[in-house]
């Protein structure tokens, strides 16, 4: 792996986890981290009672770039995804789904964007 790829990666992990403790601080429960899917890959699945949520995280100098940065091609790789698990999941299923962002910004708080995008993207 190149070395700014490398860097990138690691950046990346960190976010999830910022993102996680977040979600986790607000009662969701974790379900799968970085699923990865023949169509797709989801960074974080977690569960609220009975809505299943398919978190895709940004890390980006802003609030606003880490939103601008979640694109149409992408969505509909999450969404593709989210199908997938759900085929797997009978309470996911069942349940409510729904597609979030969680962007991380340096010296700012996380935000947390529930329903930030739909799957039909």
């Amino acid at each position: 792996m190149r070395p700014d790829r490398a860097g990138a990666e690691r950046r990346g992990r960190a976010a999830e986890g910022v993102a996680l403790l977040l979600l986790r601080l607000k009662g969701y429960r974790l379900l799968a981290r970085r699923f990865r899917a023949p169509t797709g890959e989801v960074d974080l699945i977690m569960r609220k009672g009975t809505t299943t949520a398919f978190i895709e995280v940004k890390q980006r100098m802003s609030h606003d770039a880490g939103v601008v940065a979640v694109t149409n091609h992408q969505a509909r790789r999450i969404a593709s995804a989210a199908a997938s698990w759900m085929g797997r999941d009978p309470h996911a299923a069942r349940g409510f789904c729904r597609f979030d962002i969680v962007t991380v910004s340096p010296y700012l708080w996380p935000r947390h964007l529930p329903n930030a995008f739909d799957g039909d993207r």
